[in-house]
């Protein structure tokens, strides 16, 4: 028996912010310093992010996707047998906000929340296939909502303290859901992860936790980009590649490649050494940011919208995260 990707759906916030407006907020709150106009974009290709408005939290978006699938399906929220809420972004410390959406929803199932950075959506649909392969549930939303936007640093003291906080000003608002049901064929047939969680404090927002638990100071994002992507080179694209040795498979067999996106350089840079065809890739940096674990639900939903896969056809979702993690699923719609 397999877990079959039955239908997915994305919820992105109307406003969006260009990245030179990102760049005169800064200037504007910091009071002396001041960006080098146009830095931004140039360092990470995005040109414009999407940002929820100021009454909306992460289990809106998450519920605003998962309303649109659920109708695109026939299915109602009394239908589902287990909602999974996986996300880097989360309504409070407690409860699960897995509990916030469904009472949203109005479902009535068991519920609970998967949290690993920018792989929670990824690691939430693993979760999820573990648990119809095993015979627990049958039908499963797994759902996103991302609100980084809460967390980004605009007052800047100087040119270190914002490459610090660069990270925080790639950051991307958005909603995603997929329903995985029970299946006698196709469906999720290979998946693997793996982490180097030495490198866990290269990006980090560390208040709410143990170590910072009400000091506002540490409410921002924070990282160095370059021994971030280091630490994703030493963790290598060995698993990725693996992924395709053990199936038999090239990436020409699958109709689209979704890779998690976090600049517009890395994502090329990702692209020359796995071999990826350009036209497998579905390219939402520039125009929407990097959405953390949202990115992989928009960039398939996406897909989905535009005819570039559908029944039948083999999707790839690659994932990364800070911690460091890496993950890959195979699938077949």
């Amino acid at each position: 028996m397999r877990a079959r990707i039955r239908g997915v759906a994305a919820h992105l916030p109307a406003r969006t912010v260009t990245s030179a407006e990102v760049e005169q907020r800064i200037a504007d709150e910091s009071g002396g310093f001041a960006p080098y106009r146009g830095i931004v974009e140039r360092m990470s290709g995005i040109r414009v992010r999407h940002v929820a408005r100021d009454d909306e939290q992460a289990s809106d978006l998450a519920v605003a996707a998962a309303r649109k699938l659920l109708a695109n399906e026939g299915v109602g929220p009394e239908d589902l047998d287990l909602l999974v809420f996986g996300s880097a972004s989360q309504d409070l410390v407690e409860p699960a906000t897995a509990h916030i959406v469904a009472a949203k929803l109005g479902a009535r199932c068991p519920v609970f929340d998967v949290k690993n950075a920018c792989n929670s959506f990824l690691n939430a649909l693993q979760t999820a296939e573990a648990l119809i392969r095993t015979g627990q549930y049958e039908r499963i939303l797994v759902c996103v909502g991302e609100i980084p936007s809460r967390a980004i640093r605009w007052r800047v003291r100087d040119r270190a303290q914002f490459a610090d906080a660069f990270a925080g000003y790639t950051l991307s608002d958005a909603g995603a859901a997929m329903l995985v049901e029970r299946a006698p064929a196709g469906g999720v047939f290979y998946r693997d992860f793996a982490a180097e969680s030495r490198a866990w404090d290269i990006g980090t927002l560390p208040g709410g936790g143990t170590m910072h638990p009400r000091d506002p100071e540490y409410g921002y994002f924070a990282g160095d980009g370059r021994r971030l992507k280091d630490a994703f080179l030493l963790a290598g694209p060995g698993i990725f590649l693996d992924a395709l040795t053990a199936t038999g498979l090239t990436w020409e067999d699958f109709a689209v490649v979704a890779v998690h996106q976090v600049t517009l350089s890395y994502l090329t840079m990702l692209r020359s050494v796995l071999g990826i065809p350009p036209d497998r890739l579905v390219v939402t940096l520039p125009g929407h940011g990097n959405m953390a674990a949202a990115t992989l639900g928009v960039q398939l939903a996406t897909a989905v919208e535009e005819g570039r896969c559908g029944p039948g056809d083999r999707i790839a979702l690659l994932g990364l995260a800070g911690g460091v993690s890496l993950g890959v699923v195979f699938a077949e719609l």
